[in-house]
């Protein structure tokens, strides 16, 4: 095992715990939501937002105690967007991470509830967890780039421009700008929460972070994009050529997928430069971009 593969390894289990932690009982009332909370955010996914918290934690000096809070409130925004995404009135996906959709394992009513339910679990994971123990002005900080990165100038705001893109053509402009909301506002907000963790970080050093997770987002979704054409059903956990069918704009569909793949490597390059500044603190920030545009699924 690498050492890239133990740090993702211990990482995804480490959330996973928390996030166990965190999440209301199954058990408890009222029950259907709490197991369909439940359903959509544990034992699956790739855990990239949480690992990004950690690797940038790590990166800073940031304590590892005070790293779960942040990581757990991305994951649990992250759940909560595709258990609406995959809504009929949405993308209308039948299979996520290999099983069925929360909506399809219960049903859209308890969907919608949870993935609400969720996006508030996050907020109060930040503002009140007591394993926290960075002071208020942090908090506020985390609390106040995570309801960016969430809202209508961020992931909602993106989801929005994908829904009414469907079947026109956008420019390469267009298509940066809504996967910049998209996908992009919360990897970046993974990264800067990630850091925010460390009381005295300096502000050059949280610059070049928001940086280097900015052009790590679109190249995780650009890479996406070439998946979603190259990569099977099985492997990808959802339906393969989804957007296809959809006639979604896509980063092949605007440059071919050998343009795409250039576009993906360049924006890598990219965020591989604004780590310049942190020196070998930076090594797993680095191979986690490697891994952004390496991966299978």
């Amino acid at each position: 095992m690498t050492a890239l593969e133990d740090f993702l390894a211990r990482s995804r289990e480490r959330v996973e715990h928390a996030l166990d932690r965190l999440l209301p009982p199954a058990a408890e009332p009222p029950q259907r939501l709490h197991a369909a909370m439940r359903y959509a955010v544990l034992g699956g996914g790739k855990r990239l937002r949480a690992c990004l918290v950690y690797a940038a934690g790590e990166a800073v000096g940031a304590a590892a105690d005070d790293l779960d809070a942040p990581a757990c409130a991305l994951e649990l925004i992250h759940a909560y967007s595709l258990a609406h995404d995959d809504l009929p009135a949405m993308d209308d996906d039948d299979l996520r991470r290999g099983k069925p959709t929360c909506h399809r394992a219960y049903d859209e009513a308890t969907a919608i509830l949870a993935g609400d339910a969720l996006q508030t679990l996050a907020f109060q994971a930040l503002a009140a967890d007591p394993r926290l123990s960075i002071g208020p002005p942090r908090r506020l900080a985390m609390l106040a780039r995570l309801a960016e990165a969430t809202g209508s100038l961020g992931m909602t705001g993106g989801q929005a421009i994908d829904l009414g893109a469907v079947g026109r053509p956008l420019g390469l402009a267009e298509l940066e700008d809504m996967h910049a909301r998209k996908t992009g506002a919360l990897i970046r907000a993974a990264v800067v929460l990630g850091a925010l963790a460390r009381e005295d970080l300096n502000k050059a050093t949280l610059t070049d972070l928001d940086a280097y997770a900015r052009h790590l987002g679109l190249a995780f979704q650009i890479t996406d994009d070439i998946l979603d054409i190259e990569a099977d059903t099985a492997t990808l956990g959802k339906p393969q050529g989804s957007d296809l069918r959809r006639a979604k704009p896509t980063y092949p569909a605007l440059l071919g997928l050998a343009g795409a793949k250039t576009l993906a490597r360049e924006h890598r390059d990219r965020a591989l430069a604004s780590l310049a500044g942190l020196g070998d603190n930076a090594k797993l920030l680095i191979q986690l971009a490697d891994l952004v545009i390496s991966r299978t699924h």
